[in-house]
């Protein structure tokens, strides 16, 4: 470990023992100071809920915590588990794969709280925003945004640069968010448009702009090994079994989630035979492609999100996946290293193929089975319940419906792009700390990491790497 540095070269600009403390220190102590004076309880999580209950003949069972709580446990551990292990793929970055997403989730989920809060739920009688438990998924969504984002910037930006990142991210997820469920008044319960075509695209954005001719250098390293793309695996694992509840924790009671849920878990399970098939199909001896497995395989509930609530058939679904697995692999085959060649696009994760097509591909279809919606399959209530047709909304009419779905996802892709480009061009500023060209993908950049032991060691030693004097002998 001591002697990599001098194999690759001298750091460059990675100092952060100010910059790094400064960020975390002032923006936690700002986050203190909002919530001290902005945030409080909603009704169904503050004391007063006793007397609330009573008066409106209600039991605990009515409480919106029994119904998203469960919900919201599997969508956290996506965002801290999945996403985190999902990135440990390089073989010298998985520190900061699964710590640096551990970071900026935390800072973003408090900011989100701020600024969905200011967007969909300050009370402008008392200034205040009033959280529950359905505030807390949607932060976590928000952090999603980011989160894609960092897939496409993994090991070649500074901790620093990913506070920014998620600064920037969580506030444009929190317009485009309002205008598109509020403005444009879509419906996208897993959010393909809102989350996973804006986080792919501003991620695809920011990498471009912070394009490194000279990311050969560290070509060793962006790669994996064996025990790096197990580990990956484990995220690719939890992604897949918790995805149904991703895509349905903010859905209607009732049928819409019971529908979301459905429809993800088909369209999961088709993903994974058409990608297994692709990965094979495209290697000359027909052997797999960890890369493929780990993230093909989860397209599907993906391109999925926007339509989950839809009365799309179970056979749709099936449709959905199949095709989203093979889009996906051919993605990772062959168009992540036409967009590196030609457009100067490096993209670390391969998040083009996992999240900004299938998302933007997601909104899109979202959009034609809306337009195809009428009340002989939904019913007339039921068309009012899934697609919110209340209020001034009431006499739109489907194929109105489905051309705003379809304009929502054109402003989470110019969101994305135009976002992305201005923040990559902060990014740009040689005050972050970033590492040297030579020096990406690797730990020890921003790390403290344990001595390594050498081959010669005894076996007792190898695997006891708690002891204090590793090198010295017995």
């Amino acid at each position: 470990m001591g002697n990599c540095c001098e194999r690759l070269g001298p750091q460059k600009n990675t100092y952060v023992r100010v910059s790094l403390p400064a960020v975390c220190l002032v923006w936690q102590i700002a986050m203190i100071i909002l919530f001290g004076v902005f945030i409080r309880y909603d009704k169904e999580s503050d004391a007063h809920w006793v007397e609330y209950k009573h008066k409106n003949n209600l039991t605990d069972i009515d409480n919106d915590f029994y119904f998203r709580y469960p919900s919201f446990q599997d969508v956290h551990v996506m965002i801290f588990v999945g996403f985190g292990f999902l990135m440990t793929f390089l073989k010298r970055y998985s520190y900061g794969g699964v710590g640096f997403n551990f970071l900026i989730a935390s800072f973003g989920l408090q900011w989100a709280l701020l600024m969905q809060g200011w967007f969909h739920s300050l009370d402008l009688d008392t200034g205040k925003i009033y959280i529950g438990v359905e505030n807390i998924i949607n932060a976590d969504f928000c952090c999603a945004g980011s989160l894609i984002a960092f897939g496409a910037l993994l090991g070649k930006v500074s901790p620093v640069q990913l506070m920014v990142v998620t600064l920037f991210g969580v506030t444009l997820f929190a317009v485009e968010e309002y205008i598109i469920l509020e403005l444009l008044h879509c419906r996208d319960a897993g959010g393909s448009m809102v989350i996973h075509c804006f986080g792919g695209y501003y991620g695809l954005a920011i990498s471009w702009v912070l394009y490194r001719p000279n990311l050969h250098q560290s070509k060793q390293l962006h790669g994996s090994n064996y025990h790096s793309d197990l580990f990956a695996m484990i995220g690719t694992l939890f992604l897949w079994m918790f995805w149904p509840s991703f895509n349905s924790a903010i859905a209607d009671h009732g049928d819409g989630q019971h529908r979301a849920f459905i429809n993800t878990y088909i369209a999961l399970a088709s993903s994974v035979l058409t990608a297994v098939a692709l990965s094979s199909m495209f290697h000359k001896r027909g052997k797999l492609d960890m890369v493929h497995i780990q993230n093909a395989t989860l397209a599907g509930a993906v391109a999925m999100g926007t339509a989950a609530e839809f009365m799309i058939t179970p056979y749709g679904a099936l449709i959905v996946g199949f095709c989203m697995g093979i889009i996906s692999t051919f993605g990772f085959v062959f168009v992540t290293p036409f967009l590196e060649k030609t457009l100067k696009l490096q993209d670390t994760c391969g998040i083009h193929n996992l999240h900004a097509v299938p998302g933007m591909l997601g909104g899109f279809l979202g959009a034609v089975v809306a337009a195809a919606a009428s009340e002989d399959v939904y019913s007339k209530e039921g068309l009012i319940n899934v697609f919110d047709k209340e209020g001034k909304y009431a006499n739109r009419g489907m194929g109105t419906q489905g051309g705003y779905q379809a304009a929502g996802t054109c402003v989470s892709i110019a969101f994305g792009l135009v976002g992305g480009a201005i923040v990559g061009f902060i990014l740009k500023i040689p005050i972050w700390g970033d590492a040297a060209d030579d020096h990406c993908f690797d730990d020890e950049a921003y790390w403290e990491l344990p001595e390594e032991e050498e081959e010669t060691l005894p076996p007792v030693l190898e695997y006891n790497n708690h002891m204090i004097h590793k090198g010295q002998d017995m």
